[in-house]
C-alpha cells in the first residue's frame, strides 16, 4: 500500500538540458532517478521498484533453468585479471588498498566465478553447472550518457555456464536462449535476438538481446529471417556497373570521394577508397572498399586478427587522398570488391588516380553493411537498438588461464568449456520507456509498472468522496493488487498530469461524480483510453482485477 502523500516521488514539469534521451528526460521529470555525477545514478524508489520487478522476472527465467543464485564481490583483486588478460581494458576502474594491493572494479566476474569452480569441481559427474548473481558494475565510461542507458556504475545480472565440451556448452547456450527469449517477453518488450563480435569477453560466438528504439547506440541489420548487429552483419552488395576507363587519370585536388566521382562521372562504388592502418605483427597495411561503402572497425580488426591504429602520415606510401595499392604495402581487399572488375583508386602521387582490376590477394569482409543490400535476395533494414543482454560461448577463454579443469570417465584432465550470459535490468527499464511513452509520459508494461493501480482522489480530507477513495484503496489492496493512491491536497489538473507522466497501467478517479453514479471512473494508460462506465465503488475488486489484466 502507497500514498503519494508522503511518497518521495519528485516529477518535474521540464526535463535536464542536456538530455536527449527519451527515458532520460522522463525518468527525471517522472521521478524515478535522480544524477548524481557523470554517468553515476540514484534509483529513486518508484524508479526502483520498476528495476526489481524487472529483475524479479529475470531471476524467475534463470531459476527455471536450474542456474544457482550467488554473490560475488565488486571489488576483485588485480591479479585474477592480469591471469585472464583482462587487466589492462581501459574501461576497468582501477585501485590499490592501504597495503598497496592492486584491486579493479568488475565490469564482469568471469573470473571470480571460474576461481570458484577452479577450486571446487574435480570430476565430470559436477558438471554442467550454472550460475549466476545480481551484482554492482564498474565501467570507467569514457562519455557517460543517455541517462541510465551508459553509465559508470550499474546493476548487472551476468550467468556462466561450465560444461564438459562444446557440445555441452552449446546445450547450456541453448538454455539461455530459451531464458532471455522469455524474459524478453514477459518485460513486455519488442526485441531481436542479433549475431554479435566478442568484443573483450572473448571466446567462438555471441548473440545480443536489442530493443529497437530510436536512442539505441547499436544499429541492427535486419531482414526476413535474418537480425544482426552491424558490427558483424554480413549481407550482398549492391552492384555497380563496371566503368570504361584505363590507365592514369588526371585527378586534380579531387581528393574526396564525391570529387572523383564528380571528376570522372563514375559511380561512387566504382571508386575504392584507401583506408591505411598499422598493426603490431603486420605494420602497415592498406584496407580498401567501395567508395559507397564504410570501413567497419570490427570487422576490420577481426579480418587481421589483432587490434590496430589508423597510419600516421609520415607512414604513409603517398598522399592523403591519392592513396592506392603499392607492391610494397600489404593489401586487404573487401569481399564487395569483385575479381577481375576495374575500379579507379588513388595512384599514390598527387593529383592523379588510376584503374586497377583486382585479381587475388587477401580478401576478407571488413564493410558496414548498408541498407538496401539484400541477404538471400531479402533487401535489409537497419535500425537503431538498445542493447539489453547478451550471452557468449566463451569455451575455454578463461579456464586455461584460470586452470578451471576436471577429471573426465577415463581420468585424464580437460578443461572445462564456459558460457557467460549478462542482461541489464536499467537498460530493459530504459528501453520500455523508448518503446511506449507518449507525449504525456511513460506507458508501461503491466508486467514491470511500479503499481499495478492508481487511485486518484479528488477531494480533500475528510469530504466523502476522500473516503470512498480510502475505501476502494482497502478493498484493492487486500484483494492483492499493487495501489497507489494519489492523496495529496493538490488540484486534479496536477494529479492527471502526474499519473499521465508516471505511466501506471490503470487508473481509477474517484470525485463527486463517483459518489452520484456508484462508480470510479477508469482509464487505461496505454493509449489513454477510457474504459465505459468504469467500476463499482463498493465490491470493485474483480472487475479491477480483470480490467487490468486485460492490459497489455
Amino acid at each position: 500500500m502507497t500514498r503519494l502523500d508522503r511518497y518521495f516521488l519528485p516529477t518535474e514539469r521540464e526535463a535536464p538540458a542536456d538530455a536527449e534521451a527519451l527515458s532520460h528526460k522522463l525518468g527525471v521529470r517522472a521521478g524515478l532517478i535522480r544524477q548524481v555525477g557523470a554517468g553515476l545514478w540514484s534509483w529513486l524508489p518508484a524508479g526502483w521498484r520498476v528495476h526489481e520487478n524487472v529483475a524479479q522476472i529475470v531471476r524467475e527465467e534463470c531459476d527455471r533453468i536450474e542456474c544457482q543464485e550467488m554473490l560475488m564481490p565488486l571489488i576483485t583483486p588485480a591479479e585474477l585479471w592480469r591471469r585472464s588478460g583482462r587487466y589492462d581494458i581501459e574501461e576497468v576502474f582501477k585501485l590499490k588498498d592501504r597495503r598497496g594491493a592492486d584491486l579493479i572494479l568488475a565490469l564482469s566476474h568471469e573470473e571470480t566465478v571460474t576461481l570458484h569452480v577452479a577450486q571446487t569441481v574435480r570430476s565430470y559427474r559436477q558438471l554442467p553447472m550454472l550460475l549466476y548473481h545480481f551484482q554492482t558494475k564498474g565501467r570507467d565510461e569514457a562519455r557517460p550518457r543517455a541517462g541510465v542507458l551508459r553509465t559508470r556504475e550499474f546493476i548487472m545480472k551476468d550467468a556462466y555456464s561450465f560444461d564438459r565440451d562444446g557440445e555441452g556448452l552449446q546445450a547450456s547456450y541453448e538454455k539461455f536462449i530459451s531464458a532471455y527469449d522469455a524474459i524478453c517477453d514477459r518485460v513486455g518488450l519488442e526485441w531481436y535476438r542479433v549475431e554479435s563480435d566478442v568484443g573483450m569477453m572473448g571466446g567462438s560466438g555471441a548473440h545480443e538481446y536489442m530493443a529497437p528504439c530510436p536512442a539505441g547506440e547499436n544499429d541492427v541489420a535486419l531482414a526476413p529471417g535474418y537480425a544482426a548487429n552491424t558490427e558483424v552483419a554480413s549481407a550482398d552488395p549492391q552492384p555497380v556497373a563496371p566503368i570504361d576507363l584505363d590507365g592514369d587519370l588526371h585527378t586534380p585536388g579531387a581528393t574526396t570521394i564525391k570529387a572523383v566521382v564528380d571528376a570522372l562521372g563514375v559511380q561512387a562504388g566504382n571508386v575504392l577508397k584507401a583506408y591505411p592502418v598499422v598493426t603490431e605483427a603486420r605494420g602497415l597495411v592498406m584496407a580498401f572498399v567501395r567508395g559507397d561503402h564504410r570501413v567497419n572497425d570490427v570487422k576490420l580488426a577481426n579480418a587481421l586478427g589483432e587490434a590496430f591504429r589508423p597510419a600516421r602520415d609520415e607512414e604513409l606510401q603517398g598522399p592523403g587522398g591519392f592513396l592506392g595499392p603499392t607492391a610494397s604495402v600489404p593489401t586487404l581487399w573487401d569481399e564487395a570488391i569483385v575479381p577481375g572488375q576495374a575500379y579507379v583508386t588513388g595512384a599514390n602521387r598527387p593529383d592523379y588516380h588510376h584503374v586497377v582490376t583486382v585479381d587475388g590477394g587477401e580478401r576478407g569482409d571488413v564493410r558496414s553493411v548498408e541498407a538496401g543490400d539484400t541477404v538471400n535476395g531479402h533487401p535489409i533494414r537497419i535500425e537503431p537498438a538498445i542493447e539489453i543482454g547478451n550471452i557468449f560461448k566463451l569455451g575455454t577463454r578463461y579456464s586455461e588461464p584460470l586452470g578451471a579443469t576436471y577429471l573426465d570417465e577415463n581420468g585424464k584432465e580437460q578443461l572445462i568449456h564456459m558460457g557467460s550470459y549478462g542482461i541489464g535490468p536499467a537498460r530493459m527499464t530504459a528501453a520500455a520507456i523508448e518503446q511506449y511513452a507518449d507525449e504525456k509520459g511513460i506507458s508501461w508494461p503491466r508486467s514491470i509498472a511500479p503499481w499495478d493501480v492508481e487511485i486518484v482522489a479528488i477531494g480533500k480530507s475528510g469530504t466523502p468522496e476522500r473516503d470512498a477513495a480510502e475505501a476502494l484503496y482497502a478493498e484493492l489492496s487486500e484483494a492483492g493488487l499493487d495501489v497507489l493512491l494519489d492523496d495529496r491536497d493538490a488540484g486534479p489538473g496536477e494529479k492527471f498530469a502526474d499519473a499521465e507522466l508516471l505511466g501506471v497501467p490503470l487508473r481509477l478517479t474517484v470525485g463527486k461524480r463517483s459518489l452520484d453514479s456508484g462508480r470510479a471512473e477508469a482509464q487505461a494508460r496505454r493509449g489513454r483510453v477510457d474504459h465505459d462506465g468504469g467500476v463499482p465503488l463498493q465490491g470493485a475488486a474483480e472487475a479491477v482485477r480483470e480490467l487490468w489484466a486485460s492490459l497489455p
